[in-house]
């Protein structure tokens, strides 16, 4: 099996409610969403610090919902199953790199991100030629070693419609994850929120993560 590695200085996600009209929208007809509580669903909102890939350094922005995942006989359990609506990158190639390989849907422009980590609080601001996108807030708890599955769901084209997909993807690196709802959420009115109603999107995490330096693994895209 070909495996695709990217090692990363810091990534940092958080898990935010979300109307299930909303999800369902966006969704394809064969996922379902993962609801928090009646009519709300969850969205995941993570970004990463690569420094080392096939395509160079880069930042990443991956808005997210989050769905059931698919149970294999033999395999790990997933964390978490994602089916990533909207993709930012700071470079070009990144995002050829991702849209080919992953199938992944992307906002089409460079984004500038300011990462301020400040006494157990990463802060990103994230922007679009001056215009804000969204700034996001973690805080960490206790760190530990972990090797994390999860899964990623994607849709794109296969031998002439549109194909389903599945990647399996590992988190290698020391891990915190807590439930304190210490982190924030703002959302500015942009295309890469255009899907999302905005007031719905609630602007503090029910979980918020947060991934020292390491790897993360990709393993084949594979059909479903």
């Amino acid at each position: 099996m070909n495996l695709t590695r990217y090692g990363f200085e810091n990534c940092v996600g958080a898990f935010f409610q979300m109307a299930t009209s909303d999800a369902k929208g966006i969704l394809p007809d064969h996922l379902q969403p993962m609801e928090a509580q009646h009519e709300r669903s969850v969205m995941a909102v993570l970004a990463f610090q690569f420094t080392e890939s096939e395509v160079g350094e880069y930042d990443e922005l991956v808005m997210a919902i989050i769905t059931p995942p698919l149970i294999e006989a033999g395999k790990p359990l997933p964390k978490a199953a994602f089916f990533p609506f909207m993709v930012a990158t700071s470079t070009p190639e990144s995002r050829a790199h991702a849209i080919e390989r992953w199938r992944l849907p992307h906002h089409m422009a460079d984004l500038d991100f300011d990462w301020a980590e400040d006494d157990g609080r990463m802060t990103l601001r994230v922007s679009d030629d001056g215009a804000p996108v969204l700034e996001l807030e973690v805080t960490s708890h206790d760190f530990h070693e972990t090797t994390n599955p999860y899964h990623c769901f994607t849709v794109g084209e296969s031998v002439g419609a549109e194909g389903r997909f599945k990647v399996n993807i590992f988190m290698n690196a020391p891990h915190s994850e807590h439930e304190f709802e210490d982190g924030g959420l703002t959302l500015h009115e942009h295309p890469m929120t255009s899907m999302l109603t905005l007031d719905e999107v609630s602007t503090y995490p029910f979980r918020e993560e947060w991934y020292r330096a390491g790897v993360q693994t990709f393993e084949e895209l594979e059909e479903i």
